[in-house]
């Protein structure tokens, strides 16, 4: 058998519905994948941790199904809801007593939503739906093993009765998409009530009061590539057993060196080795990239620290732009790959789609705002066009030209038809100033809406002097 790490997922910014996606509930557990061959069983962490000796009921995974391999989430329930904190007792138990006892009182159960591999021809590159149905033929469900269920298009309806049952949220998949073993796709998105991350324990402060024998709070930070960038701190979310454990683990820890560089960083702080991994609740990001109004959730064990990426808490922009495309026949760029531009660009490509027309795209906030503009781009002071609004496209989309294939969002062929550098004067809900100098384009250009038109509609015009 081959070894897999789990495909991840992308985090959408609302529910959503569509004929072309899957929806089913997201668990709070340990995600885990299962080697089944004949009697043997190895169940590995996201981390590569092996977890069949602290949970020996899932060895029953092996009457279950011949050779496969198996994606899923262990989860605990307690009185009818998930227990990730019960599930993390189970986890850490080291001896054979502790886990033979905790094995009685609180079973897990393997949520199966996924198979990779049976009989030893990999099933990575087929179609979502025809997994499903192999999983679904196949895997004979036990006392701790179970298959996920799933509804089709209906994903408001769906998450909105998984909030008031008290999961977490759910889970958008593409019917049509491969598995990608290590990567995080558009093609699996996950719309959750509370925003959360994981982050790195860089340090703590000292504490004061009830709390003056633990600490006050834990300096966070994520990593941007192999940099660790701070991302603020966090000092709630602690029963005492938490703050006592953690003080403890802190002590061996410790080191002289200041462990995460940013001038931010508060004074006063007691500096640890950065490998402790903890889930973190949070409201919103600022727009100097902390979190605001965090809570702490727990620590994960199943996570190496560097898997810690700043792009979790990063605005998702792209949503409707991935959930329009399939990624396995489109060429077009999937936004995943980090931008080596360096300076503010714009782009207009001709596409030749259902009909001829021309895309302008402007970069802010770190992807393309696109407009459609069916008469093209004006070149002359004076002249108004039609520009309906569309979806953000990724930085990449200023560097693609070819043609998109027939059954595919804007089948066509694309063509760069002139690009170069943007500068931005203002940028309103409704008026947009900016100016283009690229090789047929030049001057100051303004974009206003057209309220009468739509939401999408504006007036796109080339201007004189622009005005502040």
């Amino acid at each position: 058998m081959k070894t897999y790490k789990p495909m991840l997922a992308k985090t959408a910014e609302a529910p959503f519905s569509s004929q072309d996606w899957i929806f089913e509930v997201k668990w709070d557990g340990i995600r885990a994948i299962a080697y089944v061959d004949k009697q043997q069983l190895s169940l590995r962490s996201r981390n590569q941790k092996e977890l069949k000796t602290v949970f020996p009921e899932l060895q029953e995974l092996t009457g279950l199904i011949g050779s496969a391999v198996l994606d899923g989430e262990i989860i605990v329930m307690t009185d009818g809801k998930v227990d990730f904190q019960t599930l993390l007792k189970r986890a850490q138990a080291t001896s054979s007593r502790d886990i033979a006892y905790l094995q009685q009182k609180h079973p897990v159960l393997y949520i199966v939503f996924d198979i990779l591999e049976k009989d030893g021809e990999p099933l990575v590159d087929k179609p979502l739906m025809e997994r499903k149905k192999i999983l679904q033929e196949d895997l004979k469900e036990g006392n701790y093993v179970i298959l996920s269920d799933f509804v089709e298009e209906k994903g408001e309806a769906y998450y909105q009765a998984s909030i008031e049952k008290g999961l977490e949220g759910v889970m958008a998949k593409k019917k049509n998409s491969i598995y990608s073993p290590g990567t995080r796709s558009g093609n699996w998105l996950k719309i959750k009530k509370i925003r959360e991350c994981d982050c790195v324990i860089f340090g703590y402060t000292k504490g004061t009061g009830n709390r003056e024998s633990s600490f006050g709070a834990l300096i966070l930070g994520l990593y941007d590539n192999h940099t660790a960038v701070f991302v603020g701190k966090v000092g709630t979310g602690f029963d005492q057993k938490t703050l006592e454990d953690l003080t403890a683990e802190f002590q061996t820890l410790k080191t002289e060196q200041k462990t995460i560089p940013a001038d931010d960083v508060p004074d006063e702080i007691t500096w640890i080795q950065p490998v402790l991994v903890c889930r973190i609740g949070y409201q919103t990001v600022t727009s100097d990239r902390k979190l605001r109004m965090p809570r702490f959730l727990g620590i994960r064990i199943d996570k190496n620290p560097l898997e810690c990426k700043l792009e979790q808490i990063k605005p998702a922009k792209l949503d409707e732009y991935a959930k329009k495309r399939d990624f396995n026949k489109t060429p077009e760029p999937t936004g995943s790959k980090k931008d080596d531009m360096s300076s503010r660009i714009f782009v207009v490509q001709e596409h030749d789609a259902s009909h001829l027309h021309h895309d302008l795209r402007l970069e802010k906030d770190g992807v393309l705002k696109s407009w459609a503009v069916p008469k093209g781009i004006p070149e002359k002071q004076g002249l108004k066009r039609l520009a309906i609004q569309t979806e953000d496209h990724p930085l990449e989309y200023g560097k693609f030209h070819g043609t998109i294939p027939k059954g595919q969002y804007g089948a066509g062929t694309v063509k760069i038809w002139d690009n170069g550098r943007l500068a931005l004067r203002k940028w309103e809900e409704n008026k947009i100033e900016f100016s283009l100098q690229g090789r047929r384009l030049e001057g100051d250009y303004v974009l206003v809406r057209f309220k009468r038109g739509g939401e999408k509609n504006w007036l796109l015009m080339k201007v004189g002097e622009t005005t502040t």
